[in-house]
């Protein structure tokens, strides 16, 4: 468990989702422009109506989110956690003026994201002074552009992810790695050229849903895949693998599939 200092104390019993990570969400933005096929917000937002495949991409700033004055939480703030900080003036601009304004009350702050080098650059930059505040969660699943290519389509890809995690490592901020979902049939090459930049923790995860139906032909052989690297007997056998390395953490979408707790 990441220790009190990082600004996380919560109990590891009975926590999934977000919880694992934070103590509270923050988004200023509706929908995200990385369209990940895989993505549970956009899943969440289609089934109640609030979107769908085609307007989810089509980014709008949540205007009353970026003007509200921002208290001193209990525990650690994940922001954001439903979009990305995407480079467009529109967004940055959003972004920034919210995270800003949480640092300035002192909070503790969880930046997930699939980073875009310059982002990561400009964060570094600005909020220097609140280092010992911030933690970077940078979520790379593969080391595969082609696998990032269709699960992720616009988000950055490896090299930027990979090259962002160093940059901030070197900058003594505090780093953890997101492979949620893992998208590699192994993931041990990936943990390998991330863990030397890694302050933190690296958590391992899967999909929450993958569908059968409705699939264009293409699409087919990686949806085949992505099952492969799920059964339960190879998710055991990653567990087996993993769990007595240092820094990996098993996030609930693994422990549900085989049985612990």
């Amino acid at each position: 468990m990441e220790s009190l200092s990082n600004g996380c104390n919560r109990s590891k019993q009975n926590i999934s989702g977000t919880r694992e990570w934070a103590d509270k969400n923050i988004n200023c933005i509706k929908g995200c422009s990385n369209n990940c096929k895989y993505c549970y917000a956009k899943l969440m937002a289609k089934r109640f109506g609030r979107t769908n495949e085609e307007t989810w991409s089509r980014m709008e700033v949540r205007t009353e989110v970026v003007k509200k004055s921002y208290k001193k939480y209990s525990g650690r703030v994940m922001f954001p956690s439903t979009h990305d900080i995407i480079k467009d003036s529109i967004y940055e601009e959003a972004c920034f003026i919210v995270l800003e304004k949480l640092l300035k009350s002192n909070n503790h702050v969880l930046i997930t994201t699939k980073p875009s080098y310059p982002i990561i650059q400009k964060i570094n930059k600005n909020f220097s002074d609140f280092r010992d505040n911030i933690q970077f969660r940078f979520t790379i699943t593969s080391k595969d552009d082609n696998l990032l290519k269709f699960w992720e389509p616009n988000a950055p890809r490896f090299k930027e992810r990979l090259r962002s995690l160093k940059y901030s490592f070197k900058n003594d901020f505090k780093t953890s790695v997101s492979i949620e979902p893992f998208l590699d049939y192994d993931p041990e090459n990936l943990f390998n050229m991330v863990f030397p930049y890694t302050t933190e923790s690296i958590w391992l995860g899967i999909m929450n849903y993958i569908p059968r139906n409705h699939l264009k032909k293409d699409e087919i052989p990686f949806y085949a895949n992505i099952r492969q690297n799920y059964t339960h007997d190879h998710i055991q056998a990653i567990y087996n693998k993993f769990r007595d390395y240092p820094k990996i953490r098993f996030k609930d979408t693994i422990r549900k599939k085989i049985g612990i707790n």
